[in-house]
């Protein structure tokens, strides 16, 4: 299981990144997350095309397919969602790794028995 942002586990940061420029800026060690890919679309490709690890915030099954046909390392989403996404994203072997955003600890052993990828902490997201 994924764990990021918990103190006890060492895990790069989230980048929030709303501009090329911004991705510029941005340390290589941290992950670009985007907003929603349908307000996104445009800077998933160009990190695509730039081998940047990105990850995109994801409210739907259609954004999550979208998210893993442009190459996003990771999804992040509510755990409702992550329901729904993860059985669709464990038969088409998606490359893209569903991340529940949790705040409590004590999250991490429903979101594990539901066999979701991992959790992210808000703490990891700058």
């Amino acid at each position: 299981m994924i764990i990021v942002g918990h103190p006890w586990v060492e895990s790069t940061k989230f980048c929030k990144i709303f501009a090329v420029e911004d991705i510029k800026k941005s340390s290589a060690d941290d992950v670009v997350l985007l907003e929603p890919i349908v307000d996104s679309h445009k800077l998933a490709k160009y990190c695509q095309e730039n081998d940047i690890v990105f990850a995109v915030t994801v409210n739907s099954l259609k954004e999550a397919i979208f998210a893993n046909a442009l190459g996003a390392k990771y999804m992040v989403c509510e755990e409702d969602d992550a329901l729904i996404i993860h059985p669709i994203a464990q038969e088409y072997l998606f490359d893209t790794r569903v991340l529940v955003l949790i705040h409590d600890e004590k999250e991490i052993a429903k979101i594990a028995r539901s066999g979701i990828d991992g959790v992210i902490f808000p703490e990891a997201i700058c």
